[in-house]
């Protein structure tokens, strides 16, 4: 629940920082992407990025930029993505608590979530205020400690430009095939 459109960022440091590491043709889940600013970097390193995001009119300008675009309520109806699974799922200044299981189902064995939203202390410097919007302390931790999640990299603090307040985690599923490689971990 941005006030910034998305289309008007530049794409996430977070995001970019790991996603630079993925293999090309990596299938790659950008969870309500809005006007696809990690879209349209992704898919220039090579990936091919499913968008989905409610806002068809959004999404129509993702037309040849991503590999699939799917227009569907994320927040009602039927889960658009059951059974589904992407080598990483991406999910930036969102949050719907009743389908943070569902989105993380999404991952595939040695796939990457990473997700960056508000987090509690955001009322103070602006919207969202709403708690309901608002990660509180460790939230994304306790889920990826819940899905069997390896945490890469955690943040949870303030950060300007423009000043909010943020929780970040980037994770890893490892649950390889046996006798795979595990995923490569690549923090430089």
């Amino acid at each position: 629940m941005s006030t910034t459109p998305h289309g008007a960022l530049a794409p996430s440091p977070w995001v970019m920082r790991f996603a630079r590491h993925w293999p090309a043709g990596s299938r790659v889940l950008d969870l309500a992407c809005g006007s696809g600013r990690h879209v349209r970097a992704l898919a220039a390193l090579g990936h091919r990025v499913t968008a989905a995001d409610r806002d068809a009119a959004a999404l129509a300008g993702l037309q040849g930029v991503a590999a699939e675009l799917l227009a569907a309520d994320l927040e009602s109806g039927p889960w658009p993505l059951e059974g589904r699974r992407f080598d990483a799922v991406i999910v930036t200044n969102y949050l719907w608590r009743p389908r943070l299981e569902a989105t993380l189902a999404c991952v595939a064995p040695g796939g990457w979530w990473l997700h960056e939203t508000f987090a509690a202390g955001n009322a103070s410097v602006g919207r969202p205020s709403n708690p309901d919007f608002l990660l509180q302390p460790g939230e994304l931790l306790a889920l990826a400690a819940r899905e069997g999640l390896r945490v890469v990299a955690y943040e949870d603090g303030f950060v300007d430009g423009p000043p909010r307040f943020v929780q970040r985690i980037a994770a890893l599923r490892e649950d390889v095939a046996p006798g795979a490689a595990p995923p490569r971990n690549r923090l430089d």
